[in-house]
């Protein structure tokens, strides 16, 4: 694999080898993929216009939300002494605390969603984009609740003492346990294609690319090359050491970035404080009104639930697979860990960029039409000309823990599908090709191979959404019974 690896890159490097021509002949055969698959996902609920796929995903948040009980409001303030460590008792089985995983899961989605495809929302839908945004992020809790619940009460552990768990495990285990083995196992390796796939699009080239532009932009001489590899060299020094390296790192940078983003943003707000009540009051107004900007009620309402979905991720299950690794022998309390995800991703990180844009006016300039993180940099350059610089370090270090999560993800489906027959070489290898992937990916732009990726992103939340549906009263009974000890005091405290 390493002679094949070399031998590419030395191909790829070499003066015969045609970048453009290669790009383009990616580009037109995943185009033609994309042709064919996109409207089956996208294809528009008849009286609701709502595309296929975003409507399992709501429509997935509020059953969940409803099954549960509102596990999201009830067990809300125990979620937080819980990540506090309170309940951690360092005996359990697993592999890294509460806290690390969830920095672990919200490093795959805190990042360019979060900065750049806010300002596209707003751009599209106008301020009520992010009224919708909120509201499926509330219903989006439940869904992380219930899949990273399931993902603790079904993981499994090599002979390594490697926790290994997620969508692909508990929905082919669970159907199996009530009578539906094939159907789960063909649901599982389906799930984990496709989390292999958005790795090495989504999570991993889209990512690299558009580092090298964001440091283009202000440095223009920036070599592509230069970038890929020291990208690449960086998330391979995290990814040897697999998830408790990947815990160590993202629990030092996720806290740290989204504290300095946050801040800025809230300086930006307090200068201009007196518009802020104005501008919460257009947010809602606008969500409602049937001549909102940009395409009425329905286009905003639409815009707001896939930027919404795009950015937490919930309904995926992608997080499930790093919450599957957290030290802890009750289920339900990993999964009331994970519903915090999508109230610090989309309700804390997404609403201060979009408030950063609308009390700027940076989605106002005609000449920013379009743009994403163009945008965001136009309203941090309000604070001066050297805030875009710092906007660039924020979003490189998003993109790059973004790259070693979602390399964890992929690991876990690729043993998942191989594990069995090639133990830990299917690993080595996936790795290998992921840094190689990082290393091409400022240098290629292909567009459809990243679109592609989205699809199979979203995909994942047919398999995973409908399971957990037919499966939930397995979920239902475990929750009743944590809430009633929670309730009684029996839960043992360690700090």
């Amino acid at each position: 694999m390493r002679k094949l690896l070399l031998a590419l890159m030395t191909l790829m490097s070499s003066p015969v080898f045609a970048q453009a021509d290669f790009q383009a002949l990616v580009n037109d055969v995943f185009g033609k993929i994309n042709g064919a698959y996109a409207p089956i996902l996208f294809w528009p609920i008849p009286f609701i216009g709502l595309p296929l796929i975003l409507f399992v995903m709501v429509a997935g948040g509020l059953f969940f939300t409803f099954r549960y009980g509102f596990i999201n409001v009830r067990l809300f303030k125990h979620a937080i002494d819980v990540v506090r460590g309170k309940y951690d008792n360092p005996d359990d089985e697993g592999e890294i605390s509460h806290f690390q995983a969830l920095t672990s899961a919200l490093s795959a989605t805190v990042g360019l969603g979060n900065i750049a495809g806010v300002a596209v929302a707003i751009g599209a839908g106008g301020p009520g984009a992010i009224f919708w945004l909120w509201l499926v992020a509330f219903f989006g809790m439940s869904l992380k609740f219930s899949s990273c619940t399931f993902a603790q009460l079904y993981r499994t552990k090599d002979s390594q003492g490697a926790m290994l768990g997620g969508p692909m495990v508990y929905l082919a285990e669970g159907l199996k346990e009530r009578g539906f083995a094939r159907l789960g196992a063909t649901l599982g390796i389906f799930f984990s294609i496709m989390t292999i796939l958005a790795s090495f699009g989504g999570g991993n080239l889209f990512q690299a690319n558009q580092t090298y532009e964001i440091i283009k932009a202000q440095f223009p001489a920036a070599n592509p090359w230069v970038v890929g590899v020291t990208l690449a060299f960086l998330a391979g020094v995290v990814l040897v050491g697999g998830i408790k390296r990947i815990g160590e790192v993202t629990s030092k940078l996720i806290p740290l970035m989204c504290g300095f983003y946050v801040i800025t943003c809230m300086i930006i707000l307090f200068s201009n404080a007196s518009a802020i009540p104005s501008l919460l009051a257009s947010i809602v107004t606008q969500a409602f009104s049937p001549e909102a900007a940009f395409g009425g009620f329905l286009g905003v309402m639409i815009q707001g639930v896939k930027r919404a979905s795009f950015s937490n991720e919930a309904g995926l299950g992608s997080a499930a697979i790093a919450h599957s690794a957290a030290k802890t022998k009750e289920p339900v309390r990993e999964g009331v860990v994970a519903m915090i995800g999508p109230v610090i991703d989309t309700h804390i990180v997404c609403t201060m960029t979009a408030l950063t844009i609308l009390i700027t006016g940076a989605h106002l300039q005609p000449e920013l039409a379009g743009k994403g993180v163009e945008i965001t940099a136009a309203a941090f350059g309000t604070l001066g000309s050297f805030m875009p610089y710092l906007l660039m370090v924020a979003i490189c270090v998003f993109a790059y823990s973004t790259v070693i999560s979602w390399s964890y993800y992929g690991e876990r489906a690729t043993e998942y599908l191989l594990g069995r027959k090639m133990g830990h070489n299917a690993i080595r290898m996936y790795r290998l090709v992921y840094v190689f992937i990082i290393i091409l990916g400022p240098v290629l732009s292909i567009q459809n191979v990243v679109d592609f990726a989205d699809l199979s992103l979203l995909s994942m939340a047919f398999p995973n959404i409908l399971g957990m549906i037919y499966m939930s009263k397995l979920v239902k009974d475990k929750v009743d019974d944590y809430v009633k000890r929670y309730e009684a005091g029996e839960m043992p405290v360690y700090k």
